[in-house]
């Protein structure tokens, strides 16, 4: 398997992961709070999603999947919010009423990978995206960055699901 298929096969894990952890919530288990203060699941499912779609798209040169679907949540937050660094006041202002538009948003933005990650080579990996750091980071980088940002948000998302069932 080469680069492309690792990453194509890494990204469409966590479509099944955000599918299979979306399933059966309600209401009020998408924004539970562990212990009061803790990430809900809602928030932290939006916040993958926002964070990928916005790397995603920075790295294709496209515009974000976001424009088409931030009216439809009704946050108004900012286009440009991702949910990184948000206060707990923040969190609790991101309210996902519809599950169906959320994992809606999550597809959409899963088959936006899915065409860049057609157009990814060698050449495309090693291209530097952020000359702010030393080294500089590269495409590649990036997108183990965010692959790795996703699964450790899934995990969490799955753990306080898991608190849940108790």
């Amino acid at each position: 398997m080469d680069v492309r298929g690792v990453l194509t096969e890494g990204f469409g894990r966590v479509a099944e992961l955000y599918t299979d952890i979306a399933d059966g919530l309600d209401g009020e288990s998408l924004h539970h709070r562990p212990d009061g203060g803790g990430n809900p699941i809602g928030w932290l499912l939006w916040h993958l999603a926002r964070m990928q779609d916005a790397q995603v798209a920075d790295l294709a040169g496209e515009s974000q999947r976001w424009q088409r679907f931030q009216d439809r949540f009704g946050l108004d937050n900012g286009s440009d919010d991702v949910g990184y660094g948000h206060t707990s006041e923040q969190v609790d202002g991101i309210r996902i009423e519809d599950l169906d538009l959320l994992r809606e948003y999550h597809h959409d933005v899963t088959l936006a990978t899915a065409r860049y990650l057609q157009t990814v080579d060698e050449a495309e990996l090693e291209r530097e995206v952020d000359q702010s750091y030393d080294p500089p980071v590269t495409a590649g980088v990036r997108l183990v960055s965010i692959l790795a940002d996703a699964l450790q948000h899934l995990g969490q998302a799955a753990y306080v699901k898991g608190l849940l069932g108790r």
